[in-house]
């Protein structure tokens, strides 16, 4: 199988809207039940981590369809299908109407924040660069690249002035605390950058058939570095992540764990390692959620969360004198 076409793989996960596939036809009878029904059903038989997150989703349908009879309003019919299916904790799965839209954002609302972009900006970056979609300082003789967005074009020649500008420097602080995500394609160009070495670095699995526990074998995941391009590869990277990081912002930090110079600090992150594939139901609601589940290289399932290599949180005190807690155990682990 060729790189690319494990990239184009890779792609889908990140998407919110033309690459998602439609897997259940439209049917004419758009009853409050017949809607419940719909979604239940689409969510037992092609979302991928039922199993995973151990969720009795009979029980839980049972819970729900009580609540449902042809007579409610359509707003009360969304209400109930957006409690039962915050039940999955998934920030991938919404339900979408003309009048709302759900989501579950509890994998990162529960948790420290762990990040403060004015206390860095005003300790520690000073008159900073800005190269496209990165905000870069030279902190220590470290160099310190912040990256807000996954969603945010990188280009190879912004990648190429960063190595140049930063090709004496101890190592590389790479910031994506509160990364919601984005596209894919982004995350290989960094990779490529950080390694002078093909490698493994994980796993896909697509949901296939009717249980649970169907999927597709597996579809390797590897990075394989351009020759004769500029690379961080002979530098110490330490990535900075926090419970924000999302989506392909895990995606990531757990391919980049793969990375024999790559070091995690911060917090884990927020989660959402499955391709989110959209549906219409037969009223016109538009229903999203996981239908694919990913590894890292030790075969680790990060549907929950990339665990740091050097877990730290931002105290108080530090907080108070200007410093920020995580920054600051990466520029000494450099």
């Amino acid at each position: 199988m060729s790189f690319k076409y494990i990239i184009l793989v890779i792609v889908f996960f990140f998407m919110a809207s033309g690459c998602e596939k439609s897997l259940i036809e439209p049917t004419e009878e758009s009853t409050a039940s017949a809607i419940f029904e719909q979604t239940w059903q689409a969510i037992d038989q092609k979302y991928a981590f039922l199993d995973f997150k151990k969720l009795n989703w009979d029980s839980i349908g049972n819970v729900y369809r009580k609540q449902v009879s042809n007579t409610i309003s359509d707003d009360s019919l969304f209400n109930v299908l957006d409690k039962m299916l915050y039940t999955l904790r998934d920030g991938h799965v919404n339900l979408k109407s003309p009048f709302n839209r759900s989501r579950n954002w509890q994998w990162y609302l529960d948790y420290p924040q762990n990040y403060d972009k004015g206390l860095v900006e005003r300790n520690y970056l000073g008159n900073w660069k800005t190269t496209g979609s990165f905000v870069h300082q030279r902190i220590r003789n470290v160099a310190y690249v912040q990256y807000s967005s996954f969603s945010n074009p990188i280009s190879e020649s912004q990648m190429d002035y960063l190595i140049d500008t930063y090709k004496d420097a101890k190592g590389l602080v790479f910031d994506i605390r509160n990364n919601p995500g984005g596209e894919a394609d982004n995350l290989f160009i960094l990779l490529k950058r950080f390694t002078d070495k093909k490698i493994l670095i994980g796993k896909t699995y697509e949901k296939n058939g009717p249980k649970h526990a169907d999927f597709s074998a597996a579809t390797e995941i590897w990075v394989n570095p351009l020759a004769n391009t500029k690379k961080f590869a002979d530098k110490k990277i330490i990535i900075l992540i926090n419970r924000s990081c999302y989506s392909a912002a895990s995606y990531f930090s757990a391919l980049a764990k793969a990375l024999p110079n790559v070091v995690l600090i911060g917090d884990a992150t927020g989660g959402g390692g499955g391709l989110p594939t959209s549906i219409q139901l037969s009223n016109g609601w538009i229903l999203r959620y996981s239908s694919t589940y990913a590894t890292d290289a030790e075969g680790v399932n990060f549907e929950n969360g990339v665990l740091p290599t050097i877990k730290v949180e931002m105290s108080k005190s530090d907080m108070e004198k200007g410093k920020d807690s995580i920054l600051e155990r990466a520029l000494q682990a450099i």
